[in-house]
């Protein structure tokens, strides 16, 4: 019998995903949910698995063209076999033995996800000599990712077979690479955000020493009660809250004539990833305790470097926090996220000399910058909107009283 292998469901904002790669080639085994190939839309990566076991009989479409939401990418026979030689299908799918791993890449009994099993195998690397970053040093795609680039550019470059006499110390090389599709997407979201609002950005600083206090005096407790850090932004998604409350012009958006507000805060955070910027939702962040939103955080940014956060997870957002400051930027201007009317950027913390009831002091300070869309948020409302901000960080009494 012939099964179909699709294309999953899409959601309505993706019309359609661009194939990467296939796992398996036509006459080869495959067993009941083994990843066949990856598909790339202009939010996430999916992967796709086998409906049933069999012998992959015929495929459709190649790596790079388009395909749309339940459209048919190959055909499995169930009832055939794969010819002489062929590995069976539990063969093939059977995860290669772990060694035991080294000291900080977690117990021998930690498990390679898919994923970084075939990153493994593909590029023969030894999995204990790359350092884990997930829950107890596990191994995660974006470990295996770093470690080739590292390699990459380590690695000195090779004399050209073809040509052995061409010269290559002054060689100036170009190459040309497609864009991807979550890159093509960001471009043409930027570009609209540039084109369709009235982008206006106001700055202030913050005083950090409060927060700094605080979390020094309860990170080791918090971390023990929650199972998670006590990081910087789940004051700045809480203080965000507190000012969004009071100015819900900064939470709404334009539709047509129409200004939309929101009686609930969902919260994006912008997060960087293998294949570029994504910004992942936090939901009812004014229902979410501190645990929960570091816990969020901590989980997309693993599901981000493993490249496996999903539509849902990026679908919807009324308002956007981005922390440049973790890359080392002082100062910038975010860009809206469409259709939002406001993004909050963070930055680098750095000591700098304040004035403080008339002596000279050391202090631990941020510049903030709100972008707003002047169309729906006055300049009063977004100055008000970051002081609010401002006196939540560096009172972080406020967001338990709601003062």
């Amino acid at each position: 019998m012939l099964v179909d292998v699709k294309v999953p469901v899409l959601a309505e904002s993706i019309p359609d995903a661009t194939l990467l790669d296939w796992k398996k080639n036509p006459g080869e085994a495959v067993a009941r949910d083994e990843i066949l190939l990856e598909l790339e839309t202009d939010k996430v990566v999916l992967e796709v698995p086998a409906p049933q076991a069999g012998v992959l009989s015929e495929v459709l479409k190649s790596a790079g063209d388009i395909a749309l939401s339940q459209e048919v990418l190959a055909r499995i026979d169930t009832e055939a076999t794969a010819p002489a030689g062929a590995k069976p299908a539990a063969e093939a799918t059977a995860p290669t033995p772990t060694p035991a791993p080294a000291p900080g890449n977690g117990s021998a009994s930690d498990a390679l996800s898919p994923a970084v099993q075939r990153l493994v195998a593909e590029h023969d690397l030894d999995p204990t000599a790359i350092t884990g970053s997930g829950k107890g040093g596990r191994l995660i795609k974006g470990d295996v990712l770093a470690y080739l680039d590292g390699n990459k550019q380590k690695a000195p470059p090779a004399a050209p077979a073809a040509k052995p006499a061409t010269p290559t110390s002054d060689a100036r090389g170009e190459r040309r690479e497609p864009m991807s599709r979550l890159r093509m997407r960001i471009a043409e979201r930027l570009v609209q955000a540039q084109h369709t609002a009235a982008i206006l950005t106001t700055f202030n600083e913050v005083n950090m020493q409060p927060v700094m206090e605080l979390r020094k005096r309860y990170k080791d407790k918090f971390e023990k009660t929650h199972g998670v850090r006590l990081g910087f932004m789940s004051f700045f998604a809480k203080a965000a809250v507190h000012a969004l409350e009071r100015y819900p012009a900064v939470n709404a958006y334009i539709e047509g004539n129409d200004i939309v507000y929101h009686d609930y805060q969902d919260i994006g955070v912008a997060v960087g990833s293998p294949r570029g910027l994504v910004v992942p939702i936090l939901r009812d962040v004014a229902q979410m305790s501190f645990a929960d939103v570091e816990k969020n955080i901590t989980e997309f940014g693993t599901k981000a470097r493993d490249s496996a956060l999903t539509v849902e997870d990026m679908t919807g957002g009324t308002f956007t926090i981005s922390n440049g400051g973790v890359f080392g930027s002082l100062l910038s201007t975010p860009i809206l996220n469409p259709p939002q009317s406001a993004i909050l950027g963070m930055h680098k913390t750095q000591e700098r000399p304040m004035v403080v009831d008339g002596e000279i002091v050391v202090r631990p300070m941020m510049y903030l910058a709100l972008s707003y869309d002047h169309r729906i948020v006055d300049g009063r409302e977004a100055v008000l909107f970051l002081v609010a901000v401002k006196e939540a960080i560096e009172d972080p009494a406020r967001l338990l009283l709601g003062v």
